[in-house]
């Protein structure tokens, strides 16, 4: 089997593409990154080469391409069965493709108000009433899902899953604002950033030397 491309944007600021990395690094299916550079003149020439989308990530295998993160996980889990994109557990799995949808299309003031920028050094700013709020609601479904079906790791699921791929940016936004969180978070968000997938892209984040300044608050 040919080995799959990801196309992702700067590894500093880019959540989307951070996503689909962490999962396919924690099911250990072998791939390719090649980055593309946002905020340059050429981002959305390059990009909209491989896809009409004109955004990343992109992933790209056996002549097949995939350009949404919900997509591309679904993709993982039915191209490498034995790998666990997905809980095995029905119940389990249904509540982490909620959660995964929640984020994919909600928590638009967190987002807003706290981009991901991995080499920002961590100083927690004024949050908003709204930023609070979803705080509040991402620390109310983890509790949830940990508390159902968390058995057996560290994680959402137990095991790493899509669940926690898609939380991992929000995981480093907690982290570089200095959000204040119950010790069940501050445990969840310390599982996922001592994984080995997330020191390999944040290395190679810090290493960056562009800077995106829509993505820079202070």
């Amino acid at each position: 089997m040919a080995k799959p491309i990801l196309y992702v944007g700067n590894r500093n600021y880019s959540s989307w593409s951070l996503r689909p990395a962490m999962m396919l690094a924690m099911a250990g299916i072998d791939h390719e990154q090649k980055l593309i550079r946002l905020g340059e003149p050429g981002f959305g020439r390059a990009i909209r080469r491989i896809s009409g989308a004109g955004q990343v990530p992109v992933l790209v295998h056996n002549k097949l391409t995939v350009w949404d993160t919900l997509a591309i996980m679904e993709y993982l889990a039915e191209t490498w069965p034995d790998r666990p994109v997905w809980p095995r557990n029905r119940a389990a799995r249904a509540m982490a493709r909620s959660l995964c949808a929640e984020m994919h299309a909600g928590f638009r003031a967190l987002r807003s108000a706290l981009p991901m920028n991995l080499r920002r050094p961590v100083k927690a700013i004024a949050l908003n009433p709204a930023v609070t709020a979803d705080i509040a609601r991402l620390e109310t479904i983890w509790k949830m899902a940990r508390a159902a079906h968390g058995k057996g790791g560290p994680f959402l699921f137990g095991r790493f899953s899509a669940a926690d791929a898609y939380f991992t940016p929000v995981v480093t936004r907690l982290e570089t604002y200095d959000v204040k969180v119950a010790r069940p978070t501050r445990d969840y968000m310390n599982a996922v950033m001592a994984t080995p997938a997330f020191h390999d892209w944040k290395a190679m984040a810090l290493k960056e030397p562009w800077v995106l300044p829509e993505d820079e608050v202070d």
